[in-house]
């Protein structure tokens, strides 16, 4: 499947259908505050490699970790991606499904996740669609300046930055944790210690 380096919306009539299609949030729309025990967002979008993933597929099965963060190849985010990574094993044995969100394109993500040797799945949220859902901050975009997983200068753009949240979706649909002050290489290791804490409950 080729992927785009852009998934752009439709082309909607009227400036709030526009926005509503897209994902964003006109000034007058209640701005969404998830608390512990609410319902998870029933969400799609594409993933690192172009296909939609969807929450419904997921729920109900395992636990599922939400994390957003600012952009691919950035320090902060590397290092979170790294923690995860390294600690998926673990992970996996408790029952753990691990999304990263940022408002990447999938085709960033895909390089991002290969030149990291991630192991787990990235989701494009280019125009804040998600963070929306989940009520997570967004600010403007930028670009990084890197190398690919076989050393070629790339130079990446984002429209947008979403904050730094990470969420725990228990097996019952709801948000069971709701991280908003995360250390990025500390992450993995909190969510696993959460997901022990309540699997003794």
């Amino acid at each position: 499947m080729k992927i785009s380096a852009r998934m752009t919306c439709p082309l909607r009539i009227g400036l709030i259908a526009l926005m509503v299609g897209c994902g964003i949030a006109a000034a007058d729309d209640p701005k969404v505050d998830l608390k512990q025990g609410d319902t998870a967002p029933a969400f799609e979008a594409f993933d690192d490699q172009g296909q939609l993933w969807k929450l419904a597929d997921h729920v109900g099965k395992k636990y599922i970790v939400v994390y957003f963060y600012p952009g691919d190849f950035t320090p902060g985010c590397t290092a979170q991606a790294k923690s995860f990574r390294d600690n998926m094993n673990k992970l996996a044995d408790q029952g753990v499904v691990v999304v990263g969100v940022s408002g990447d394109s999938a085709m960033t993500h895909q390089l991002f996740k290969k030149a990291q040797q991630l192991n787990f799945t990235l989701l494009a949220d280019e125009e804040g669609k998600l963070a929306a859902q989940f009520g997570v901050p967004v600010g403007k975009g930028g670009s990084v300046k890197t190398k690919d997983a076989e050393g070629q200068p790339v130079t990446l753009t984002r429209k947008l930055s979403a904050a730094r949240w990470t969420f725990v979706i228990g097996k019952d649909g709801k948000i069971a944790s709701k991280n908003t002050k995360v250390n990025p290489a500390q992450d993995s290791k909190q969510v696993a210690d959460l997901i022990e804490k309540l699997d003794k409950k």
